[in-house]
C-alpha cells in the first residue's frame, strides 16, 4: 500500500486547484519527518497541508488534525519559516509520473524583493526528502543531506538541485498500448510484473487491477500470453485510458475494519472479499487511511524514551525486592545463631582452640538432641560466640528494617507498573508530557528547565452512565489524585480495579444511590481503563470518595479506601463499551 506515479499526477492537478492564491500562514514541524503548511484564501479558507516523507507512509495531503507540535521548533522548521512565512502559491510543477511534488511559492527575500522558491516533496521509496530550492535551482537546505563523500546526487546546501534518476518506462498517456503489450510479450516477469516494470505510475495493485480485467492470470508470464490474452490486455489497457480523468477515490478495508489498499480509481480484483469505501477527493483518502496509523506512529516515537526508562525502572525494582526478600529470608536463622553463641558461652570448657566444629547437647531443644556449631578456626571459643550474638544482631537490625524497605519496594513497583499501564493507554502527546511531568516530579526524571514549554494537560475522559450521571475517568495519576481528592464530592462514588494498575472513574451522584446499571457502567470504564482490560472477569472495587485517603508521602495516583464492595465485569461485555 502506498502513493503510485498516476495517483500523485492526479493528487497534484487537485491540490493545485485548491491552493490557487493561497497564501502561507503558519509552518510547524510537529515531528522529524513531517511538515505542515498552514494556507489561507479566499476560496481555500484556512486549511493545512501535510506533507509527511516518513519511508512507511509517504504523503501530502490537506489534514483536519490539530498536530501537536515540540516546544522548541526544529532548525528545518525555523528555516521553512523564514522562506515561506507570506509566501503565495504560484504553483505545481508538472513531473510526469514521477513520485514527487515540486510547490512553486512566490516569495520576499531579505532585500524585499520578490523571488520564487520550490519547496520539493520526494516521495521515493526510502529516499523521500523535502528540499528547499531558490530562484537559482540551488539547495538552500533540505531534511535528509546526502553524503558529500558518497556517489550519486548530492543533497547538501549550496549544490544544484538535480532531479532524481528517471526510469525508462513508457508513459500511459502517450504510448501506444501496442508498444506496452510489446515489452509484455517479451517479458519472462508475470504479466502483473511485467506491467509495473513497463507502464511509469503503475503500482503492483494497478498491475494486478489490468490482469483481473483481462481476465489473465497475474502469475502467468508475460512471453506465455496467447494472442487473444494480449488483445484482452490491449482492450483494458486503452479502457484504462479513456478513462483516466475519472477519479473515484477508492479505500479497500479489510473485515476489522482496517484499510489495507487504496486508488485513485475502482479496484475490482478482491470481489467480495474486501468493503470499498469512496471519497471525493484523492487527499481526502489519504487523511482517511494514514491519519489514525500516524497519529499512533507519533506517539510510539514520542514515548519510546518513557517506555525504555519505565521498562529499565521496572527492572531495577523487582530485582532490588527480590534481593531484599532474599536478605529477609536469611534474617529468619537470627534466631539459631543467638542460640550457637549461648550455647558456645555455655561449654566454652569443652570447645578445644583451633577446631572447626563443636558437638554440645542444645538444653533448647526439648529433646535436648545435640547439635553441631560450625567455629571460626582462627578465632578463640569466646571470639566465636561472639561472632554469632553479632550475627544474631544485624540479623534482627535488617529484619526490622527490611520489612519497610520491602513494603516501600512493592509499593514503588505498583506505582511503575501503573505508569506503564497509563504509558499503554496514552492516546496523544499531550497524555505523554503529563507522564513525563509526573516522572520527574516523583523523581525519576530531570525536571525541565521551562515548565511552560509544556502542552496544557488534556481534561479527564467524560462519559453519561445510562441513567444520565455524569462519569469522569482520569487519564493518568496526576489526573486519578485531581479527581478523587479534589473534584469529587464526598457523596461521590469512586471506582477503581482490585489490586491492578488503572484509572480512577468518579460517578457524580448528585447525593442519590446509584441503579445497578450505572454501577456495572462506571466499573465497565474502570476495567476498560486498566491493565487487566483484556482479562475475562475484571473485579473493580467501588467505594464512596469520602472512604478513600492518600497516605502522606504517597505516590501519584496511589490510594487506601474501606467500606469497599467489589463487583466483576466480564470481558465480553467491556469489549461491548
Amino acid at each position: 500500500m502506498g502513493i503510485d506515479g498516476i495517483y500523485l499526477y492526479q493528487l497534484k492537478s487537485q491540490l493545485a486547484d485548491a491552493l490557487r492564491d493561497a497564501r502561507v500562514d503558519k509552518i510547524h514541524q510537529p515531528s522529524k519527518e513531517e511538515l505542515v503548511l498552514q494556507l489561507r484564501s479566499a476560496s481555500l479558507g484556512g486549511k493545512r497541508l501535510l506533507i509527511s516523507v516518513r519511508p512507511s507512509a509517504p504523503r501530502i495531503n490537506f489534514t483536519e488534525v490539530s498536530y501537536e507540535n515540540p516546544a522548541e521548533p526544529p532548525m528545518f522548521c525555523m528555516l521553512m519559516r523564514k522562506y515561506l512565512s507570506g509566501a503565495r502559491f504560484v504553483s505545481i510543477e508538472d513531473n510526469g509520473f514521477e513520485r514527487m511534488v515540486t510547490l512553486v511559492f512566490s516569495s520576499t527575500n531579505e532585500m524585499g524583493d520578490r523571488s520564487q522558491v520550490k519547496l520539493i516533496v520526494e516521495l521515493i521509496g526510502k529516499q523521500t526528502n523535502i528540499i528547499l530550492v531558490d530562484g537559482d535551482g540551488k539547495i538552500v537546505d533540505s531534511l535528509r543531506r546526502s553524503d558529500i563523500e558518497a556517489s550519486g546526487r548530492l543533497i547538501q546546501p549550496g549544490a544544484v538541485y538535480t532531479l532524481p534518476e528517471k526510469q525508462e518506462k513508457l508513459n500511459i498517456l502517450t504510448a501506444s498500448v501496442g508498444e506496452i503489450t510489446e515489452k509484455i510479450k517479451h517479458s519472462t516477469e508475470c504479466v502483473s510484473k511485467a506491467l509495473v516494470g513497463a507502464v511509469d505510475g503503475f503500482s503492483p495493485l494497478i498491475g494486478r487491477e489490468m490482469c483481473v480485467r483481462a481476465e489473465i492470470d497475474t502469475d502467468k508470464p508475460g512471453n506465455m500470453l496467447t494472442v487473444s490474452e494480449l488483445k484482452a490486455l490491449e482492450q483494458t489497457l486503452n479502457e484504462f485510458r479513456d478513462r483516466f480523468n475519472d477519479i473515484k477515490p477508492t479505500a479497500l478495508v479489510d473485515k476489522k475494519g482496517v484499510p489495507f489498499e487504496y486508488s485513485y480509481c475502482d479496484i475490482v480484483q478482491y470481489g467480495l472479499s474486501a468493503e470499498k469505501h469512496y471519497f471525493n477527493s484523492l487527499s481526502e483518502l489519504l487523511e482517511a487511511v494514514y491519519s489514525e496509523r500516524d497519529k499512533m506512529e507519533r506517539i510510539r516515537i514520542f514515548g519510546n524514551d518513557l517506555v525504555k526508562l519505565i521498562n529499565t525502572l521496572l527492572s531495577r525494582t523487582a530485582k532490588k525486592l527480590l534481593i531484599r526478600q532474599k536478605e529477609q529470608e536469611k534474617c529468619k536463622d537470627g534466631e539459631k545463631w543467638r542460640v550457637y553463641g549461648e550455647l558456645l558461652k555455655a561449654n566454652l570448657y569443652a570447645v578445644e582452640r583451633g577446631a572447626s566444629y563443636v558437638e554440645v547437647q542444645n538444653y533448647y531443644d526439648p529433646e535436648l538432641k545435640n547439635v553441631r556449631i560450625p567455629l571460626n578456626v582462627t578465632l578463640s571459643p569466646a571470639q566465636n560466640a561472639q561472632r554469632y550474638f553479632k550475627e544474631y544482631k544485624r540479623c534482627c537490625n535488617a529484619a526490622a528494617m527490611l520489612g519497610q524497605l520491602i513494603d516501600d519496594t512493592r509499593e514503588e513497583l505498583r506505582y511503575l507498573e501503573s505508569v506503564a499501564d497509563e504509558l499503554n493507554r496514552a492516546m496523544t502527546v499531550s497524555d505523554l508530557n503529563e507522564i513525563k511531568a509526573e516522572l520527574q516530579t516523583a523523581g525519576y526524571l530531570r525536571a525541565s528547565k521551562d515548565r511552560k514549554k509544556l502542552p496544557k494537560a488534556a481534561a479527564p475522559l467524560e462519559f453519561t452512565s445510562p441513567d444520565g450521571y455524569r462519569v469522569l475517568v482520569g487519564r493518568n495519576n496526576r489526573q486519578n489524585d485531581e479527581l478523587t481528592l479534589r473534584i469529587a464530592n464526598d457523596y461521590d462514588m469512586w471506582f477503581h480495579t482490585k489490586n491492578i494498575p488503572g484509572s480512577h472513574v468518579i460517578v457524580f451522584t448528585n447525593g442519590d444511590e446509584l441503579p445497578d446499571s450505572t454501577i456495572l457502567f462506571a466499573a465497565t470504564l474502570a476495567a476498560k481503563h486498566s491493565k487487566a482490560s483484556g482479562s475475562s472477569s475484571v473485579p473493580v472495587d467501588y467505594t464512596r470518595v469520602k472512604y478513600v485517603k492518600k497516605p502522606s508521602g504517597a505516590k501519584p495516583g496511589m490510594v487506601i479506601y474501606k467500606t469497599n464492595q467489589t463487583v466483576y465485569v466480564r470481558f465480553d461485555y467491556t469489549k461491548q463499551r
